[in-house]
């Protein structure tokens, strides 16, 4: 079976934030998952798992050490699918992602990385 991981917590650790990837390995306190064919090991109590594949983009909330002079605005979206990363302009209910050509609905209800 399948399990997908992404980050919940705000961590800088090579995961994008609101990305989901394979996982490999989870033992123990680590974690280890697929970032375009390379391993890369997670504290496990960083990820959030799941048996079935993202299916909607996530919203993630501007990092905090992002610098303001790169325009991504308060929120950006996570493709679920090839993980490319979309600034939002308004409140849109579906997207089209422009690098895999897919659209997916925005998951607006989900409260990922609020504080």
């Amino acid at each position: 079976m399948m399990v997908w991981a992404r980050l919940q917590a705000d961590v800088n650790c090579n995961l994008r934030r609101g990305a989901w990837y394979r996982l490999i390995k989870a033992q123990g306190l680590a974690a280890v998952v697929d970032v375009k064919g390379t391993p890369v090991a997670v504290v496990r109590a960083f990820l959030q798992m799941s048996t079935s594949p993202p299916r909607k983009w996530t919203v993630v909330p501007r990092p905090r050490n992002v610098p303001r002079s790169l325009d991504i605005g308060e929120h950006y979206a996570v493709c679920p699918a090839c993980r490319d990363r979309v600034p939002l302009r308004g409140r849109p209910t579906r997207m089209m992602c422009g690098r895999c050509s897919v659209e997916f609905a925005i998951d607006w209800e989900e409260h990922y990385l609020i504080q």
